[in-house]
């Protein structure tokens, strides 16, 4: 089973250096400065300015680049952005789904597989799980051509007064603070309610039907997605 070519003599960290683009970026395709990046990556400065130069300077440009005005993704490297958070997404749905991975174990597996799937094996994931558009964490799976709906979630953090919501998504980044979100009840789909902020710039939250509070850290909330219920 043929591997799906790359184009620019692309790489696992090529990959993950347009992953991270598109998220720092957001829906408005912001351009994102070398610090987001290097902070992302755990990668150091000077090495973050060396791929992006080689990377705008490819024959085909995977992004567009100024040094002291960051960088954004050349419509090639939204492309292949897209083509990898949609294996990952894949993968994790399958991780889940069919073998019954933890929650908190899949988006390292993913990680792993990511890069290296063909066409036909990423044509018959999506197949066995019925063409999803939402992986497990409550993200959207961009389709075959490369397009993904806009969010229209805000992060738990951006609340000010209290209310009721539905978690939209859960950030999948750091495993222990996922398990530790899962263990509580916070997955995609819950219904939470926000009591108040706290002083620390946390926030205090019960899940479903239970009364019991939650004392969330201002770095938890900032993990969680919502959209107020009936929205």
């Amino acid at each position: 089973m043929p591997v799906r070519r790359r184009t620019n003599g692309n790489s696992e960290s090529v990959d993950n250096y347009l992953k991270a683009i598109l998220s720092l970026g957001g829906p408005g395709e912001h351009r994102v400065t070398s610090t987001a990046l290097a902070e992302r990556l755990g990668v150091a400065p000077a090495s973050i300015t060396n791929m992006l130069q080689k990377l705008a300077g490819a024959m085909e440009p995977l992004v567009e680049y100024e040094r002291h005005r960051g960088v954004k993704l050349s419509s090639a490297g939204k492309r292949r952005a897209l083509e990898v958070v949609r294996h990952h997404r894949l993968i994790e749905t399958f991780l889940y789904k069919v073998l019954d991975y933890p929650i908190e174990e899949v988006h390292d597996e993913a990680e792993r597989l990511e890069h290296f799937i063909s066409e036909r094996f990423e044509e018959r994931i999506a197949a066995k799980l019925g063409h999803p558009t939402i992986d497990p964490h409550g993200h959207f799976i961009p389709t075959m051509e490369g397009e993904m709906p806009a969010q229209a979630s805000i992060v738990l953090t951006e609340v000010v007064d209290g209310g009721t919501f539905l978690i939209d998504s859960v950030d999948d980044r750091d495993a222990e603070t996922l398990k530790a979100l899962e263990a509580q009840g916070i997955k995609a789909g819950a219904r939470l309610k926000v009591k108040r902020r706290t002083a620390a710039e946390g926030c205090l939250v019960s899940v479903g039907r239970s009364a019991k509070a939650l004392d969330l850290s201002r770095e938890m909330a900032g993990d969680i997605r919502i959209v107020p219920v009936g929205s």
